[in-house]
């Protein structure tokens, strides 16, 4: 495993962003980990992200030319992402972001930053999906602004589970859009990175706690 997954999955421990216990998701199904996105609340948090998801978008995309982040929880993902992408990588992407509700008086619109131009190449950067529902509603957003191609989604954490079908809920986001979806970590390598490995002086993931996120996964995870 590359060295920027194994310290992003440790920045997320650290940043009590990536916790392991008992919890209910949003679909009612209860999981053995939980990804809280909200509690990256800190410049030094929002900086050192930024840096894990330009690499991601650096190394999968290196002809990129716009980053999209979906109202609420893309829109620092978007901006901290571009400013790693210039510092880090002398890369200078432009970003936009939707707002939940059109404006109706200044400049007007759904859209706030770089305006969507025909052709535009166009990579999504999410925290973490888990049905889709957001890209669903982000991609008639994006094709009614111009005739952009959306090449790729970002997000922070695959967790692998089954969307409507057989396959996990991110692959079926590639076959109905035809873009490449890349996670900066999935969990199979969330586990494989901290199976009984102290982090911060804690073991994270003992082999009861790897049972049950393997028992979660047989039960949710994909089928084909």
């Amino acid at each position: 495993m590359e060295t920027y997954k194994q310290e992003f999955i440790e920045f997320m421990v650290d940043a009590g962003v990536l916790t392991f216990g008992d919890f209910v998701t949003k679909s009612g199904r209860k999981t053995p980990f939980f990804i809280n996105t909200g509690n990256y609340k800190t410049g030094t948090h929002m900086a050192k992200l930024g840096e894990y998801y330009a690499e991601t978008i650096a190394r999968n995309f290196p002809d990129a030319g716009v980053l999209f982040g979906p109202a609420y929880k893309g829109i620092p993902l978007v901006v901290t992402s571009s400013v790693a992408l210039s510092q880090k990588h002398g890369r200078d992407v432009a970003f936009c972001f939707n707002r939940k509700e059109e404006k109706d008086h200044g400049e007007g619109g759904s859209l706030v930053g770089y305006k969507l131009q025909k052709g535009d190449k166009v990579i999504i950067v999410e925290d973490v999906t888990t049905a889709g529902t957001s890209i669903h509603e982000t991609m008639p957003i994006l094709k009614g602004a111009a005739e952009v191609e959306v090449v790729g989604l970002v997000v922070s954490v695959d967790r692998m589970e089954r969307g409507k079908g057989e396959k996990t809920a991110i692959a079926e986001l590639q076959d109905t859009y035809g873009f490449k979806a890349c996670p900066i970590v999935t969990i199979r390598e969330v586990v494989a990175h901290l199976h009984n490995r102290e982090v911060g002086g804690k073991v994270i993931i003992d082999d009861e706690m790897k049972g049950k996120i393997e028992a979660y996964l047989v039960e949710y995870g994909p089928k084909a």
